[in-house]
């Protein structure tokens, strides 16, 4: 089987939203008028996004979530994408699985493959996603003021339980094991959940790198500060509801631990209401852990109102 015959089998299918699809040099897309568009570009690596021994559906379904969660972070409805995959060797059940899962969650969002590039070389899996948001909608980073409530969606910590489990840095039952690890594997992107905060939402970031750093994108974007009040944050490591974690591996998955792909965001505190009504309709909790301060500190205070000295960073590529 050669590169094309690769792509016929696996990754071609009819043009839908497409103008002009996969087959010929360019894909052809017209977008939706009165509408802006919405970007993203992520690269996975083995060894440095995710583990040899990931099943290849999960891989797929994963690659596909994480660009779709950028497009969550602003608002913004998913339309094409394009892949560029680099394989070291020809596995059909390999890709077989890979384009499964991948295209599970295309399904599942109406978003359709267009265009890319495959090649021979260490497994490289890149994904550019496309959307479109109503014009002056779109919810970016800088909007954060002092006052705002500050939120986080469905369950953070976890991946990073899972890591530190494959890693033998910690012992977790089976059940326990499997929960995290799918939470590592399959991250849902909450896209229906960004939609639903247009116009109520003043600042919104998707978390990849862990809460305190993407957090503080946000605070330096829109030139403030953040409190985070522990206590309501321990409800988000999901494995914390029925396993005792210990206090100092709780505060590192939740706040440094990436992987999420939840999405942490301010809004006024006259939107609360709003801001449920919008979880109800997205089918997608949320929980309020903090506040938006006027100076540029994020601090992290206990259940007496200290502050916790946690040392702790989010992931950084080359640090």
């Amino acid at each position: 089987m050669g590169e094309f015959d690769l792509i016929d089998r696996y990754f071609k299918r009819p043009a839908r939203q497409a103008d002009v699809g996969i087959g010929d040099d360019c894909a052809i897309w017209t977008p939706r008028a009165s509408h802006q568009l919405a970007i993203s570009t992520d690269m996975l690596v083995e060894g440095r996004h995710f583990l040899s021994t990931v099943d290849p559906a999960r891989l797929g379904h994963k690659a596909l979530a994480v660009n779709l969660s950028d497009l969550a972070a602003c608002g913004a409805t998913p339309q094409v994408f394009f892949l560029s995959l680099a394989l070291p060797r020809l596995e059909e059940s390999w890709l077989d699985g890979f384009s499964h899962g991948l295209f599970a969650l295309a399904d599942a969002h109406g978003i359709e493959l267009i265009g890319g590039d495959t090649t021979q070389g260490p497994l490289n899996i890149s994904i550019t996603v496309m959307g479109d948001v109503p014009t002056g909608q779109a919810i970016l980073r800088s909007g954060a003021q002092a006052g705002d409530d500050l939120y986080v969606s469905g369950h953070v910590g976890d991946a990073r339980l899972a890591l530190e489990a494959f890693r033998g840095l910690v012992g977790l039952p089976q059940a326990i094991f499997e929960s995290a690890r799918l939470r590592m594997e399959t991250p849902l992107p909450r896209v229906a959940l960004g939609q639903s905060l247009r116009g109520m939402a003043t600042a919104m970031a998707d978390i990849s790198d862990g809460l305190l750093g993407d957090l503080g994108h946000i605070l330096r974007a829109s030139h403030v500060g953040a409190v985070i009040d522990w206590p309501a944050c321990q409800p988000l490591l999901a494995a914390s509801q029925t396993w005792p974690c210990p206090e100092a591996l709780a505060l590192t998955c939740v706040l440094s631990g990436g992987d999420d792909y939840e999405l942490v965001f301010t809004a006024p505190a006259s939107a609360r209401q709003a801001v449920l009504d919008a979880s109800n309709r997205s089918a997608t909790p949320v929980t309020r852990i903090g506040h938006i301060t006027s100076d540029t500190q994020l601090r992290v205070l206990d259940s007496q109102g200290q502050a916790i000295d946690h040392g702790l960073r989010s992931f950084d590529h080359f640090a």
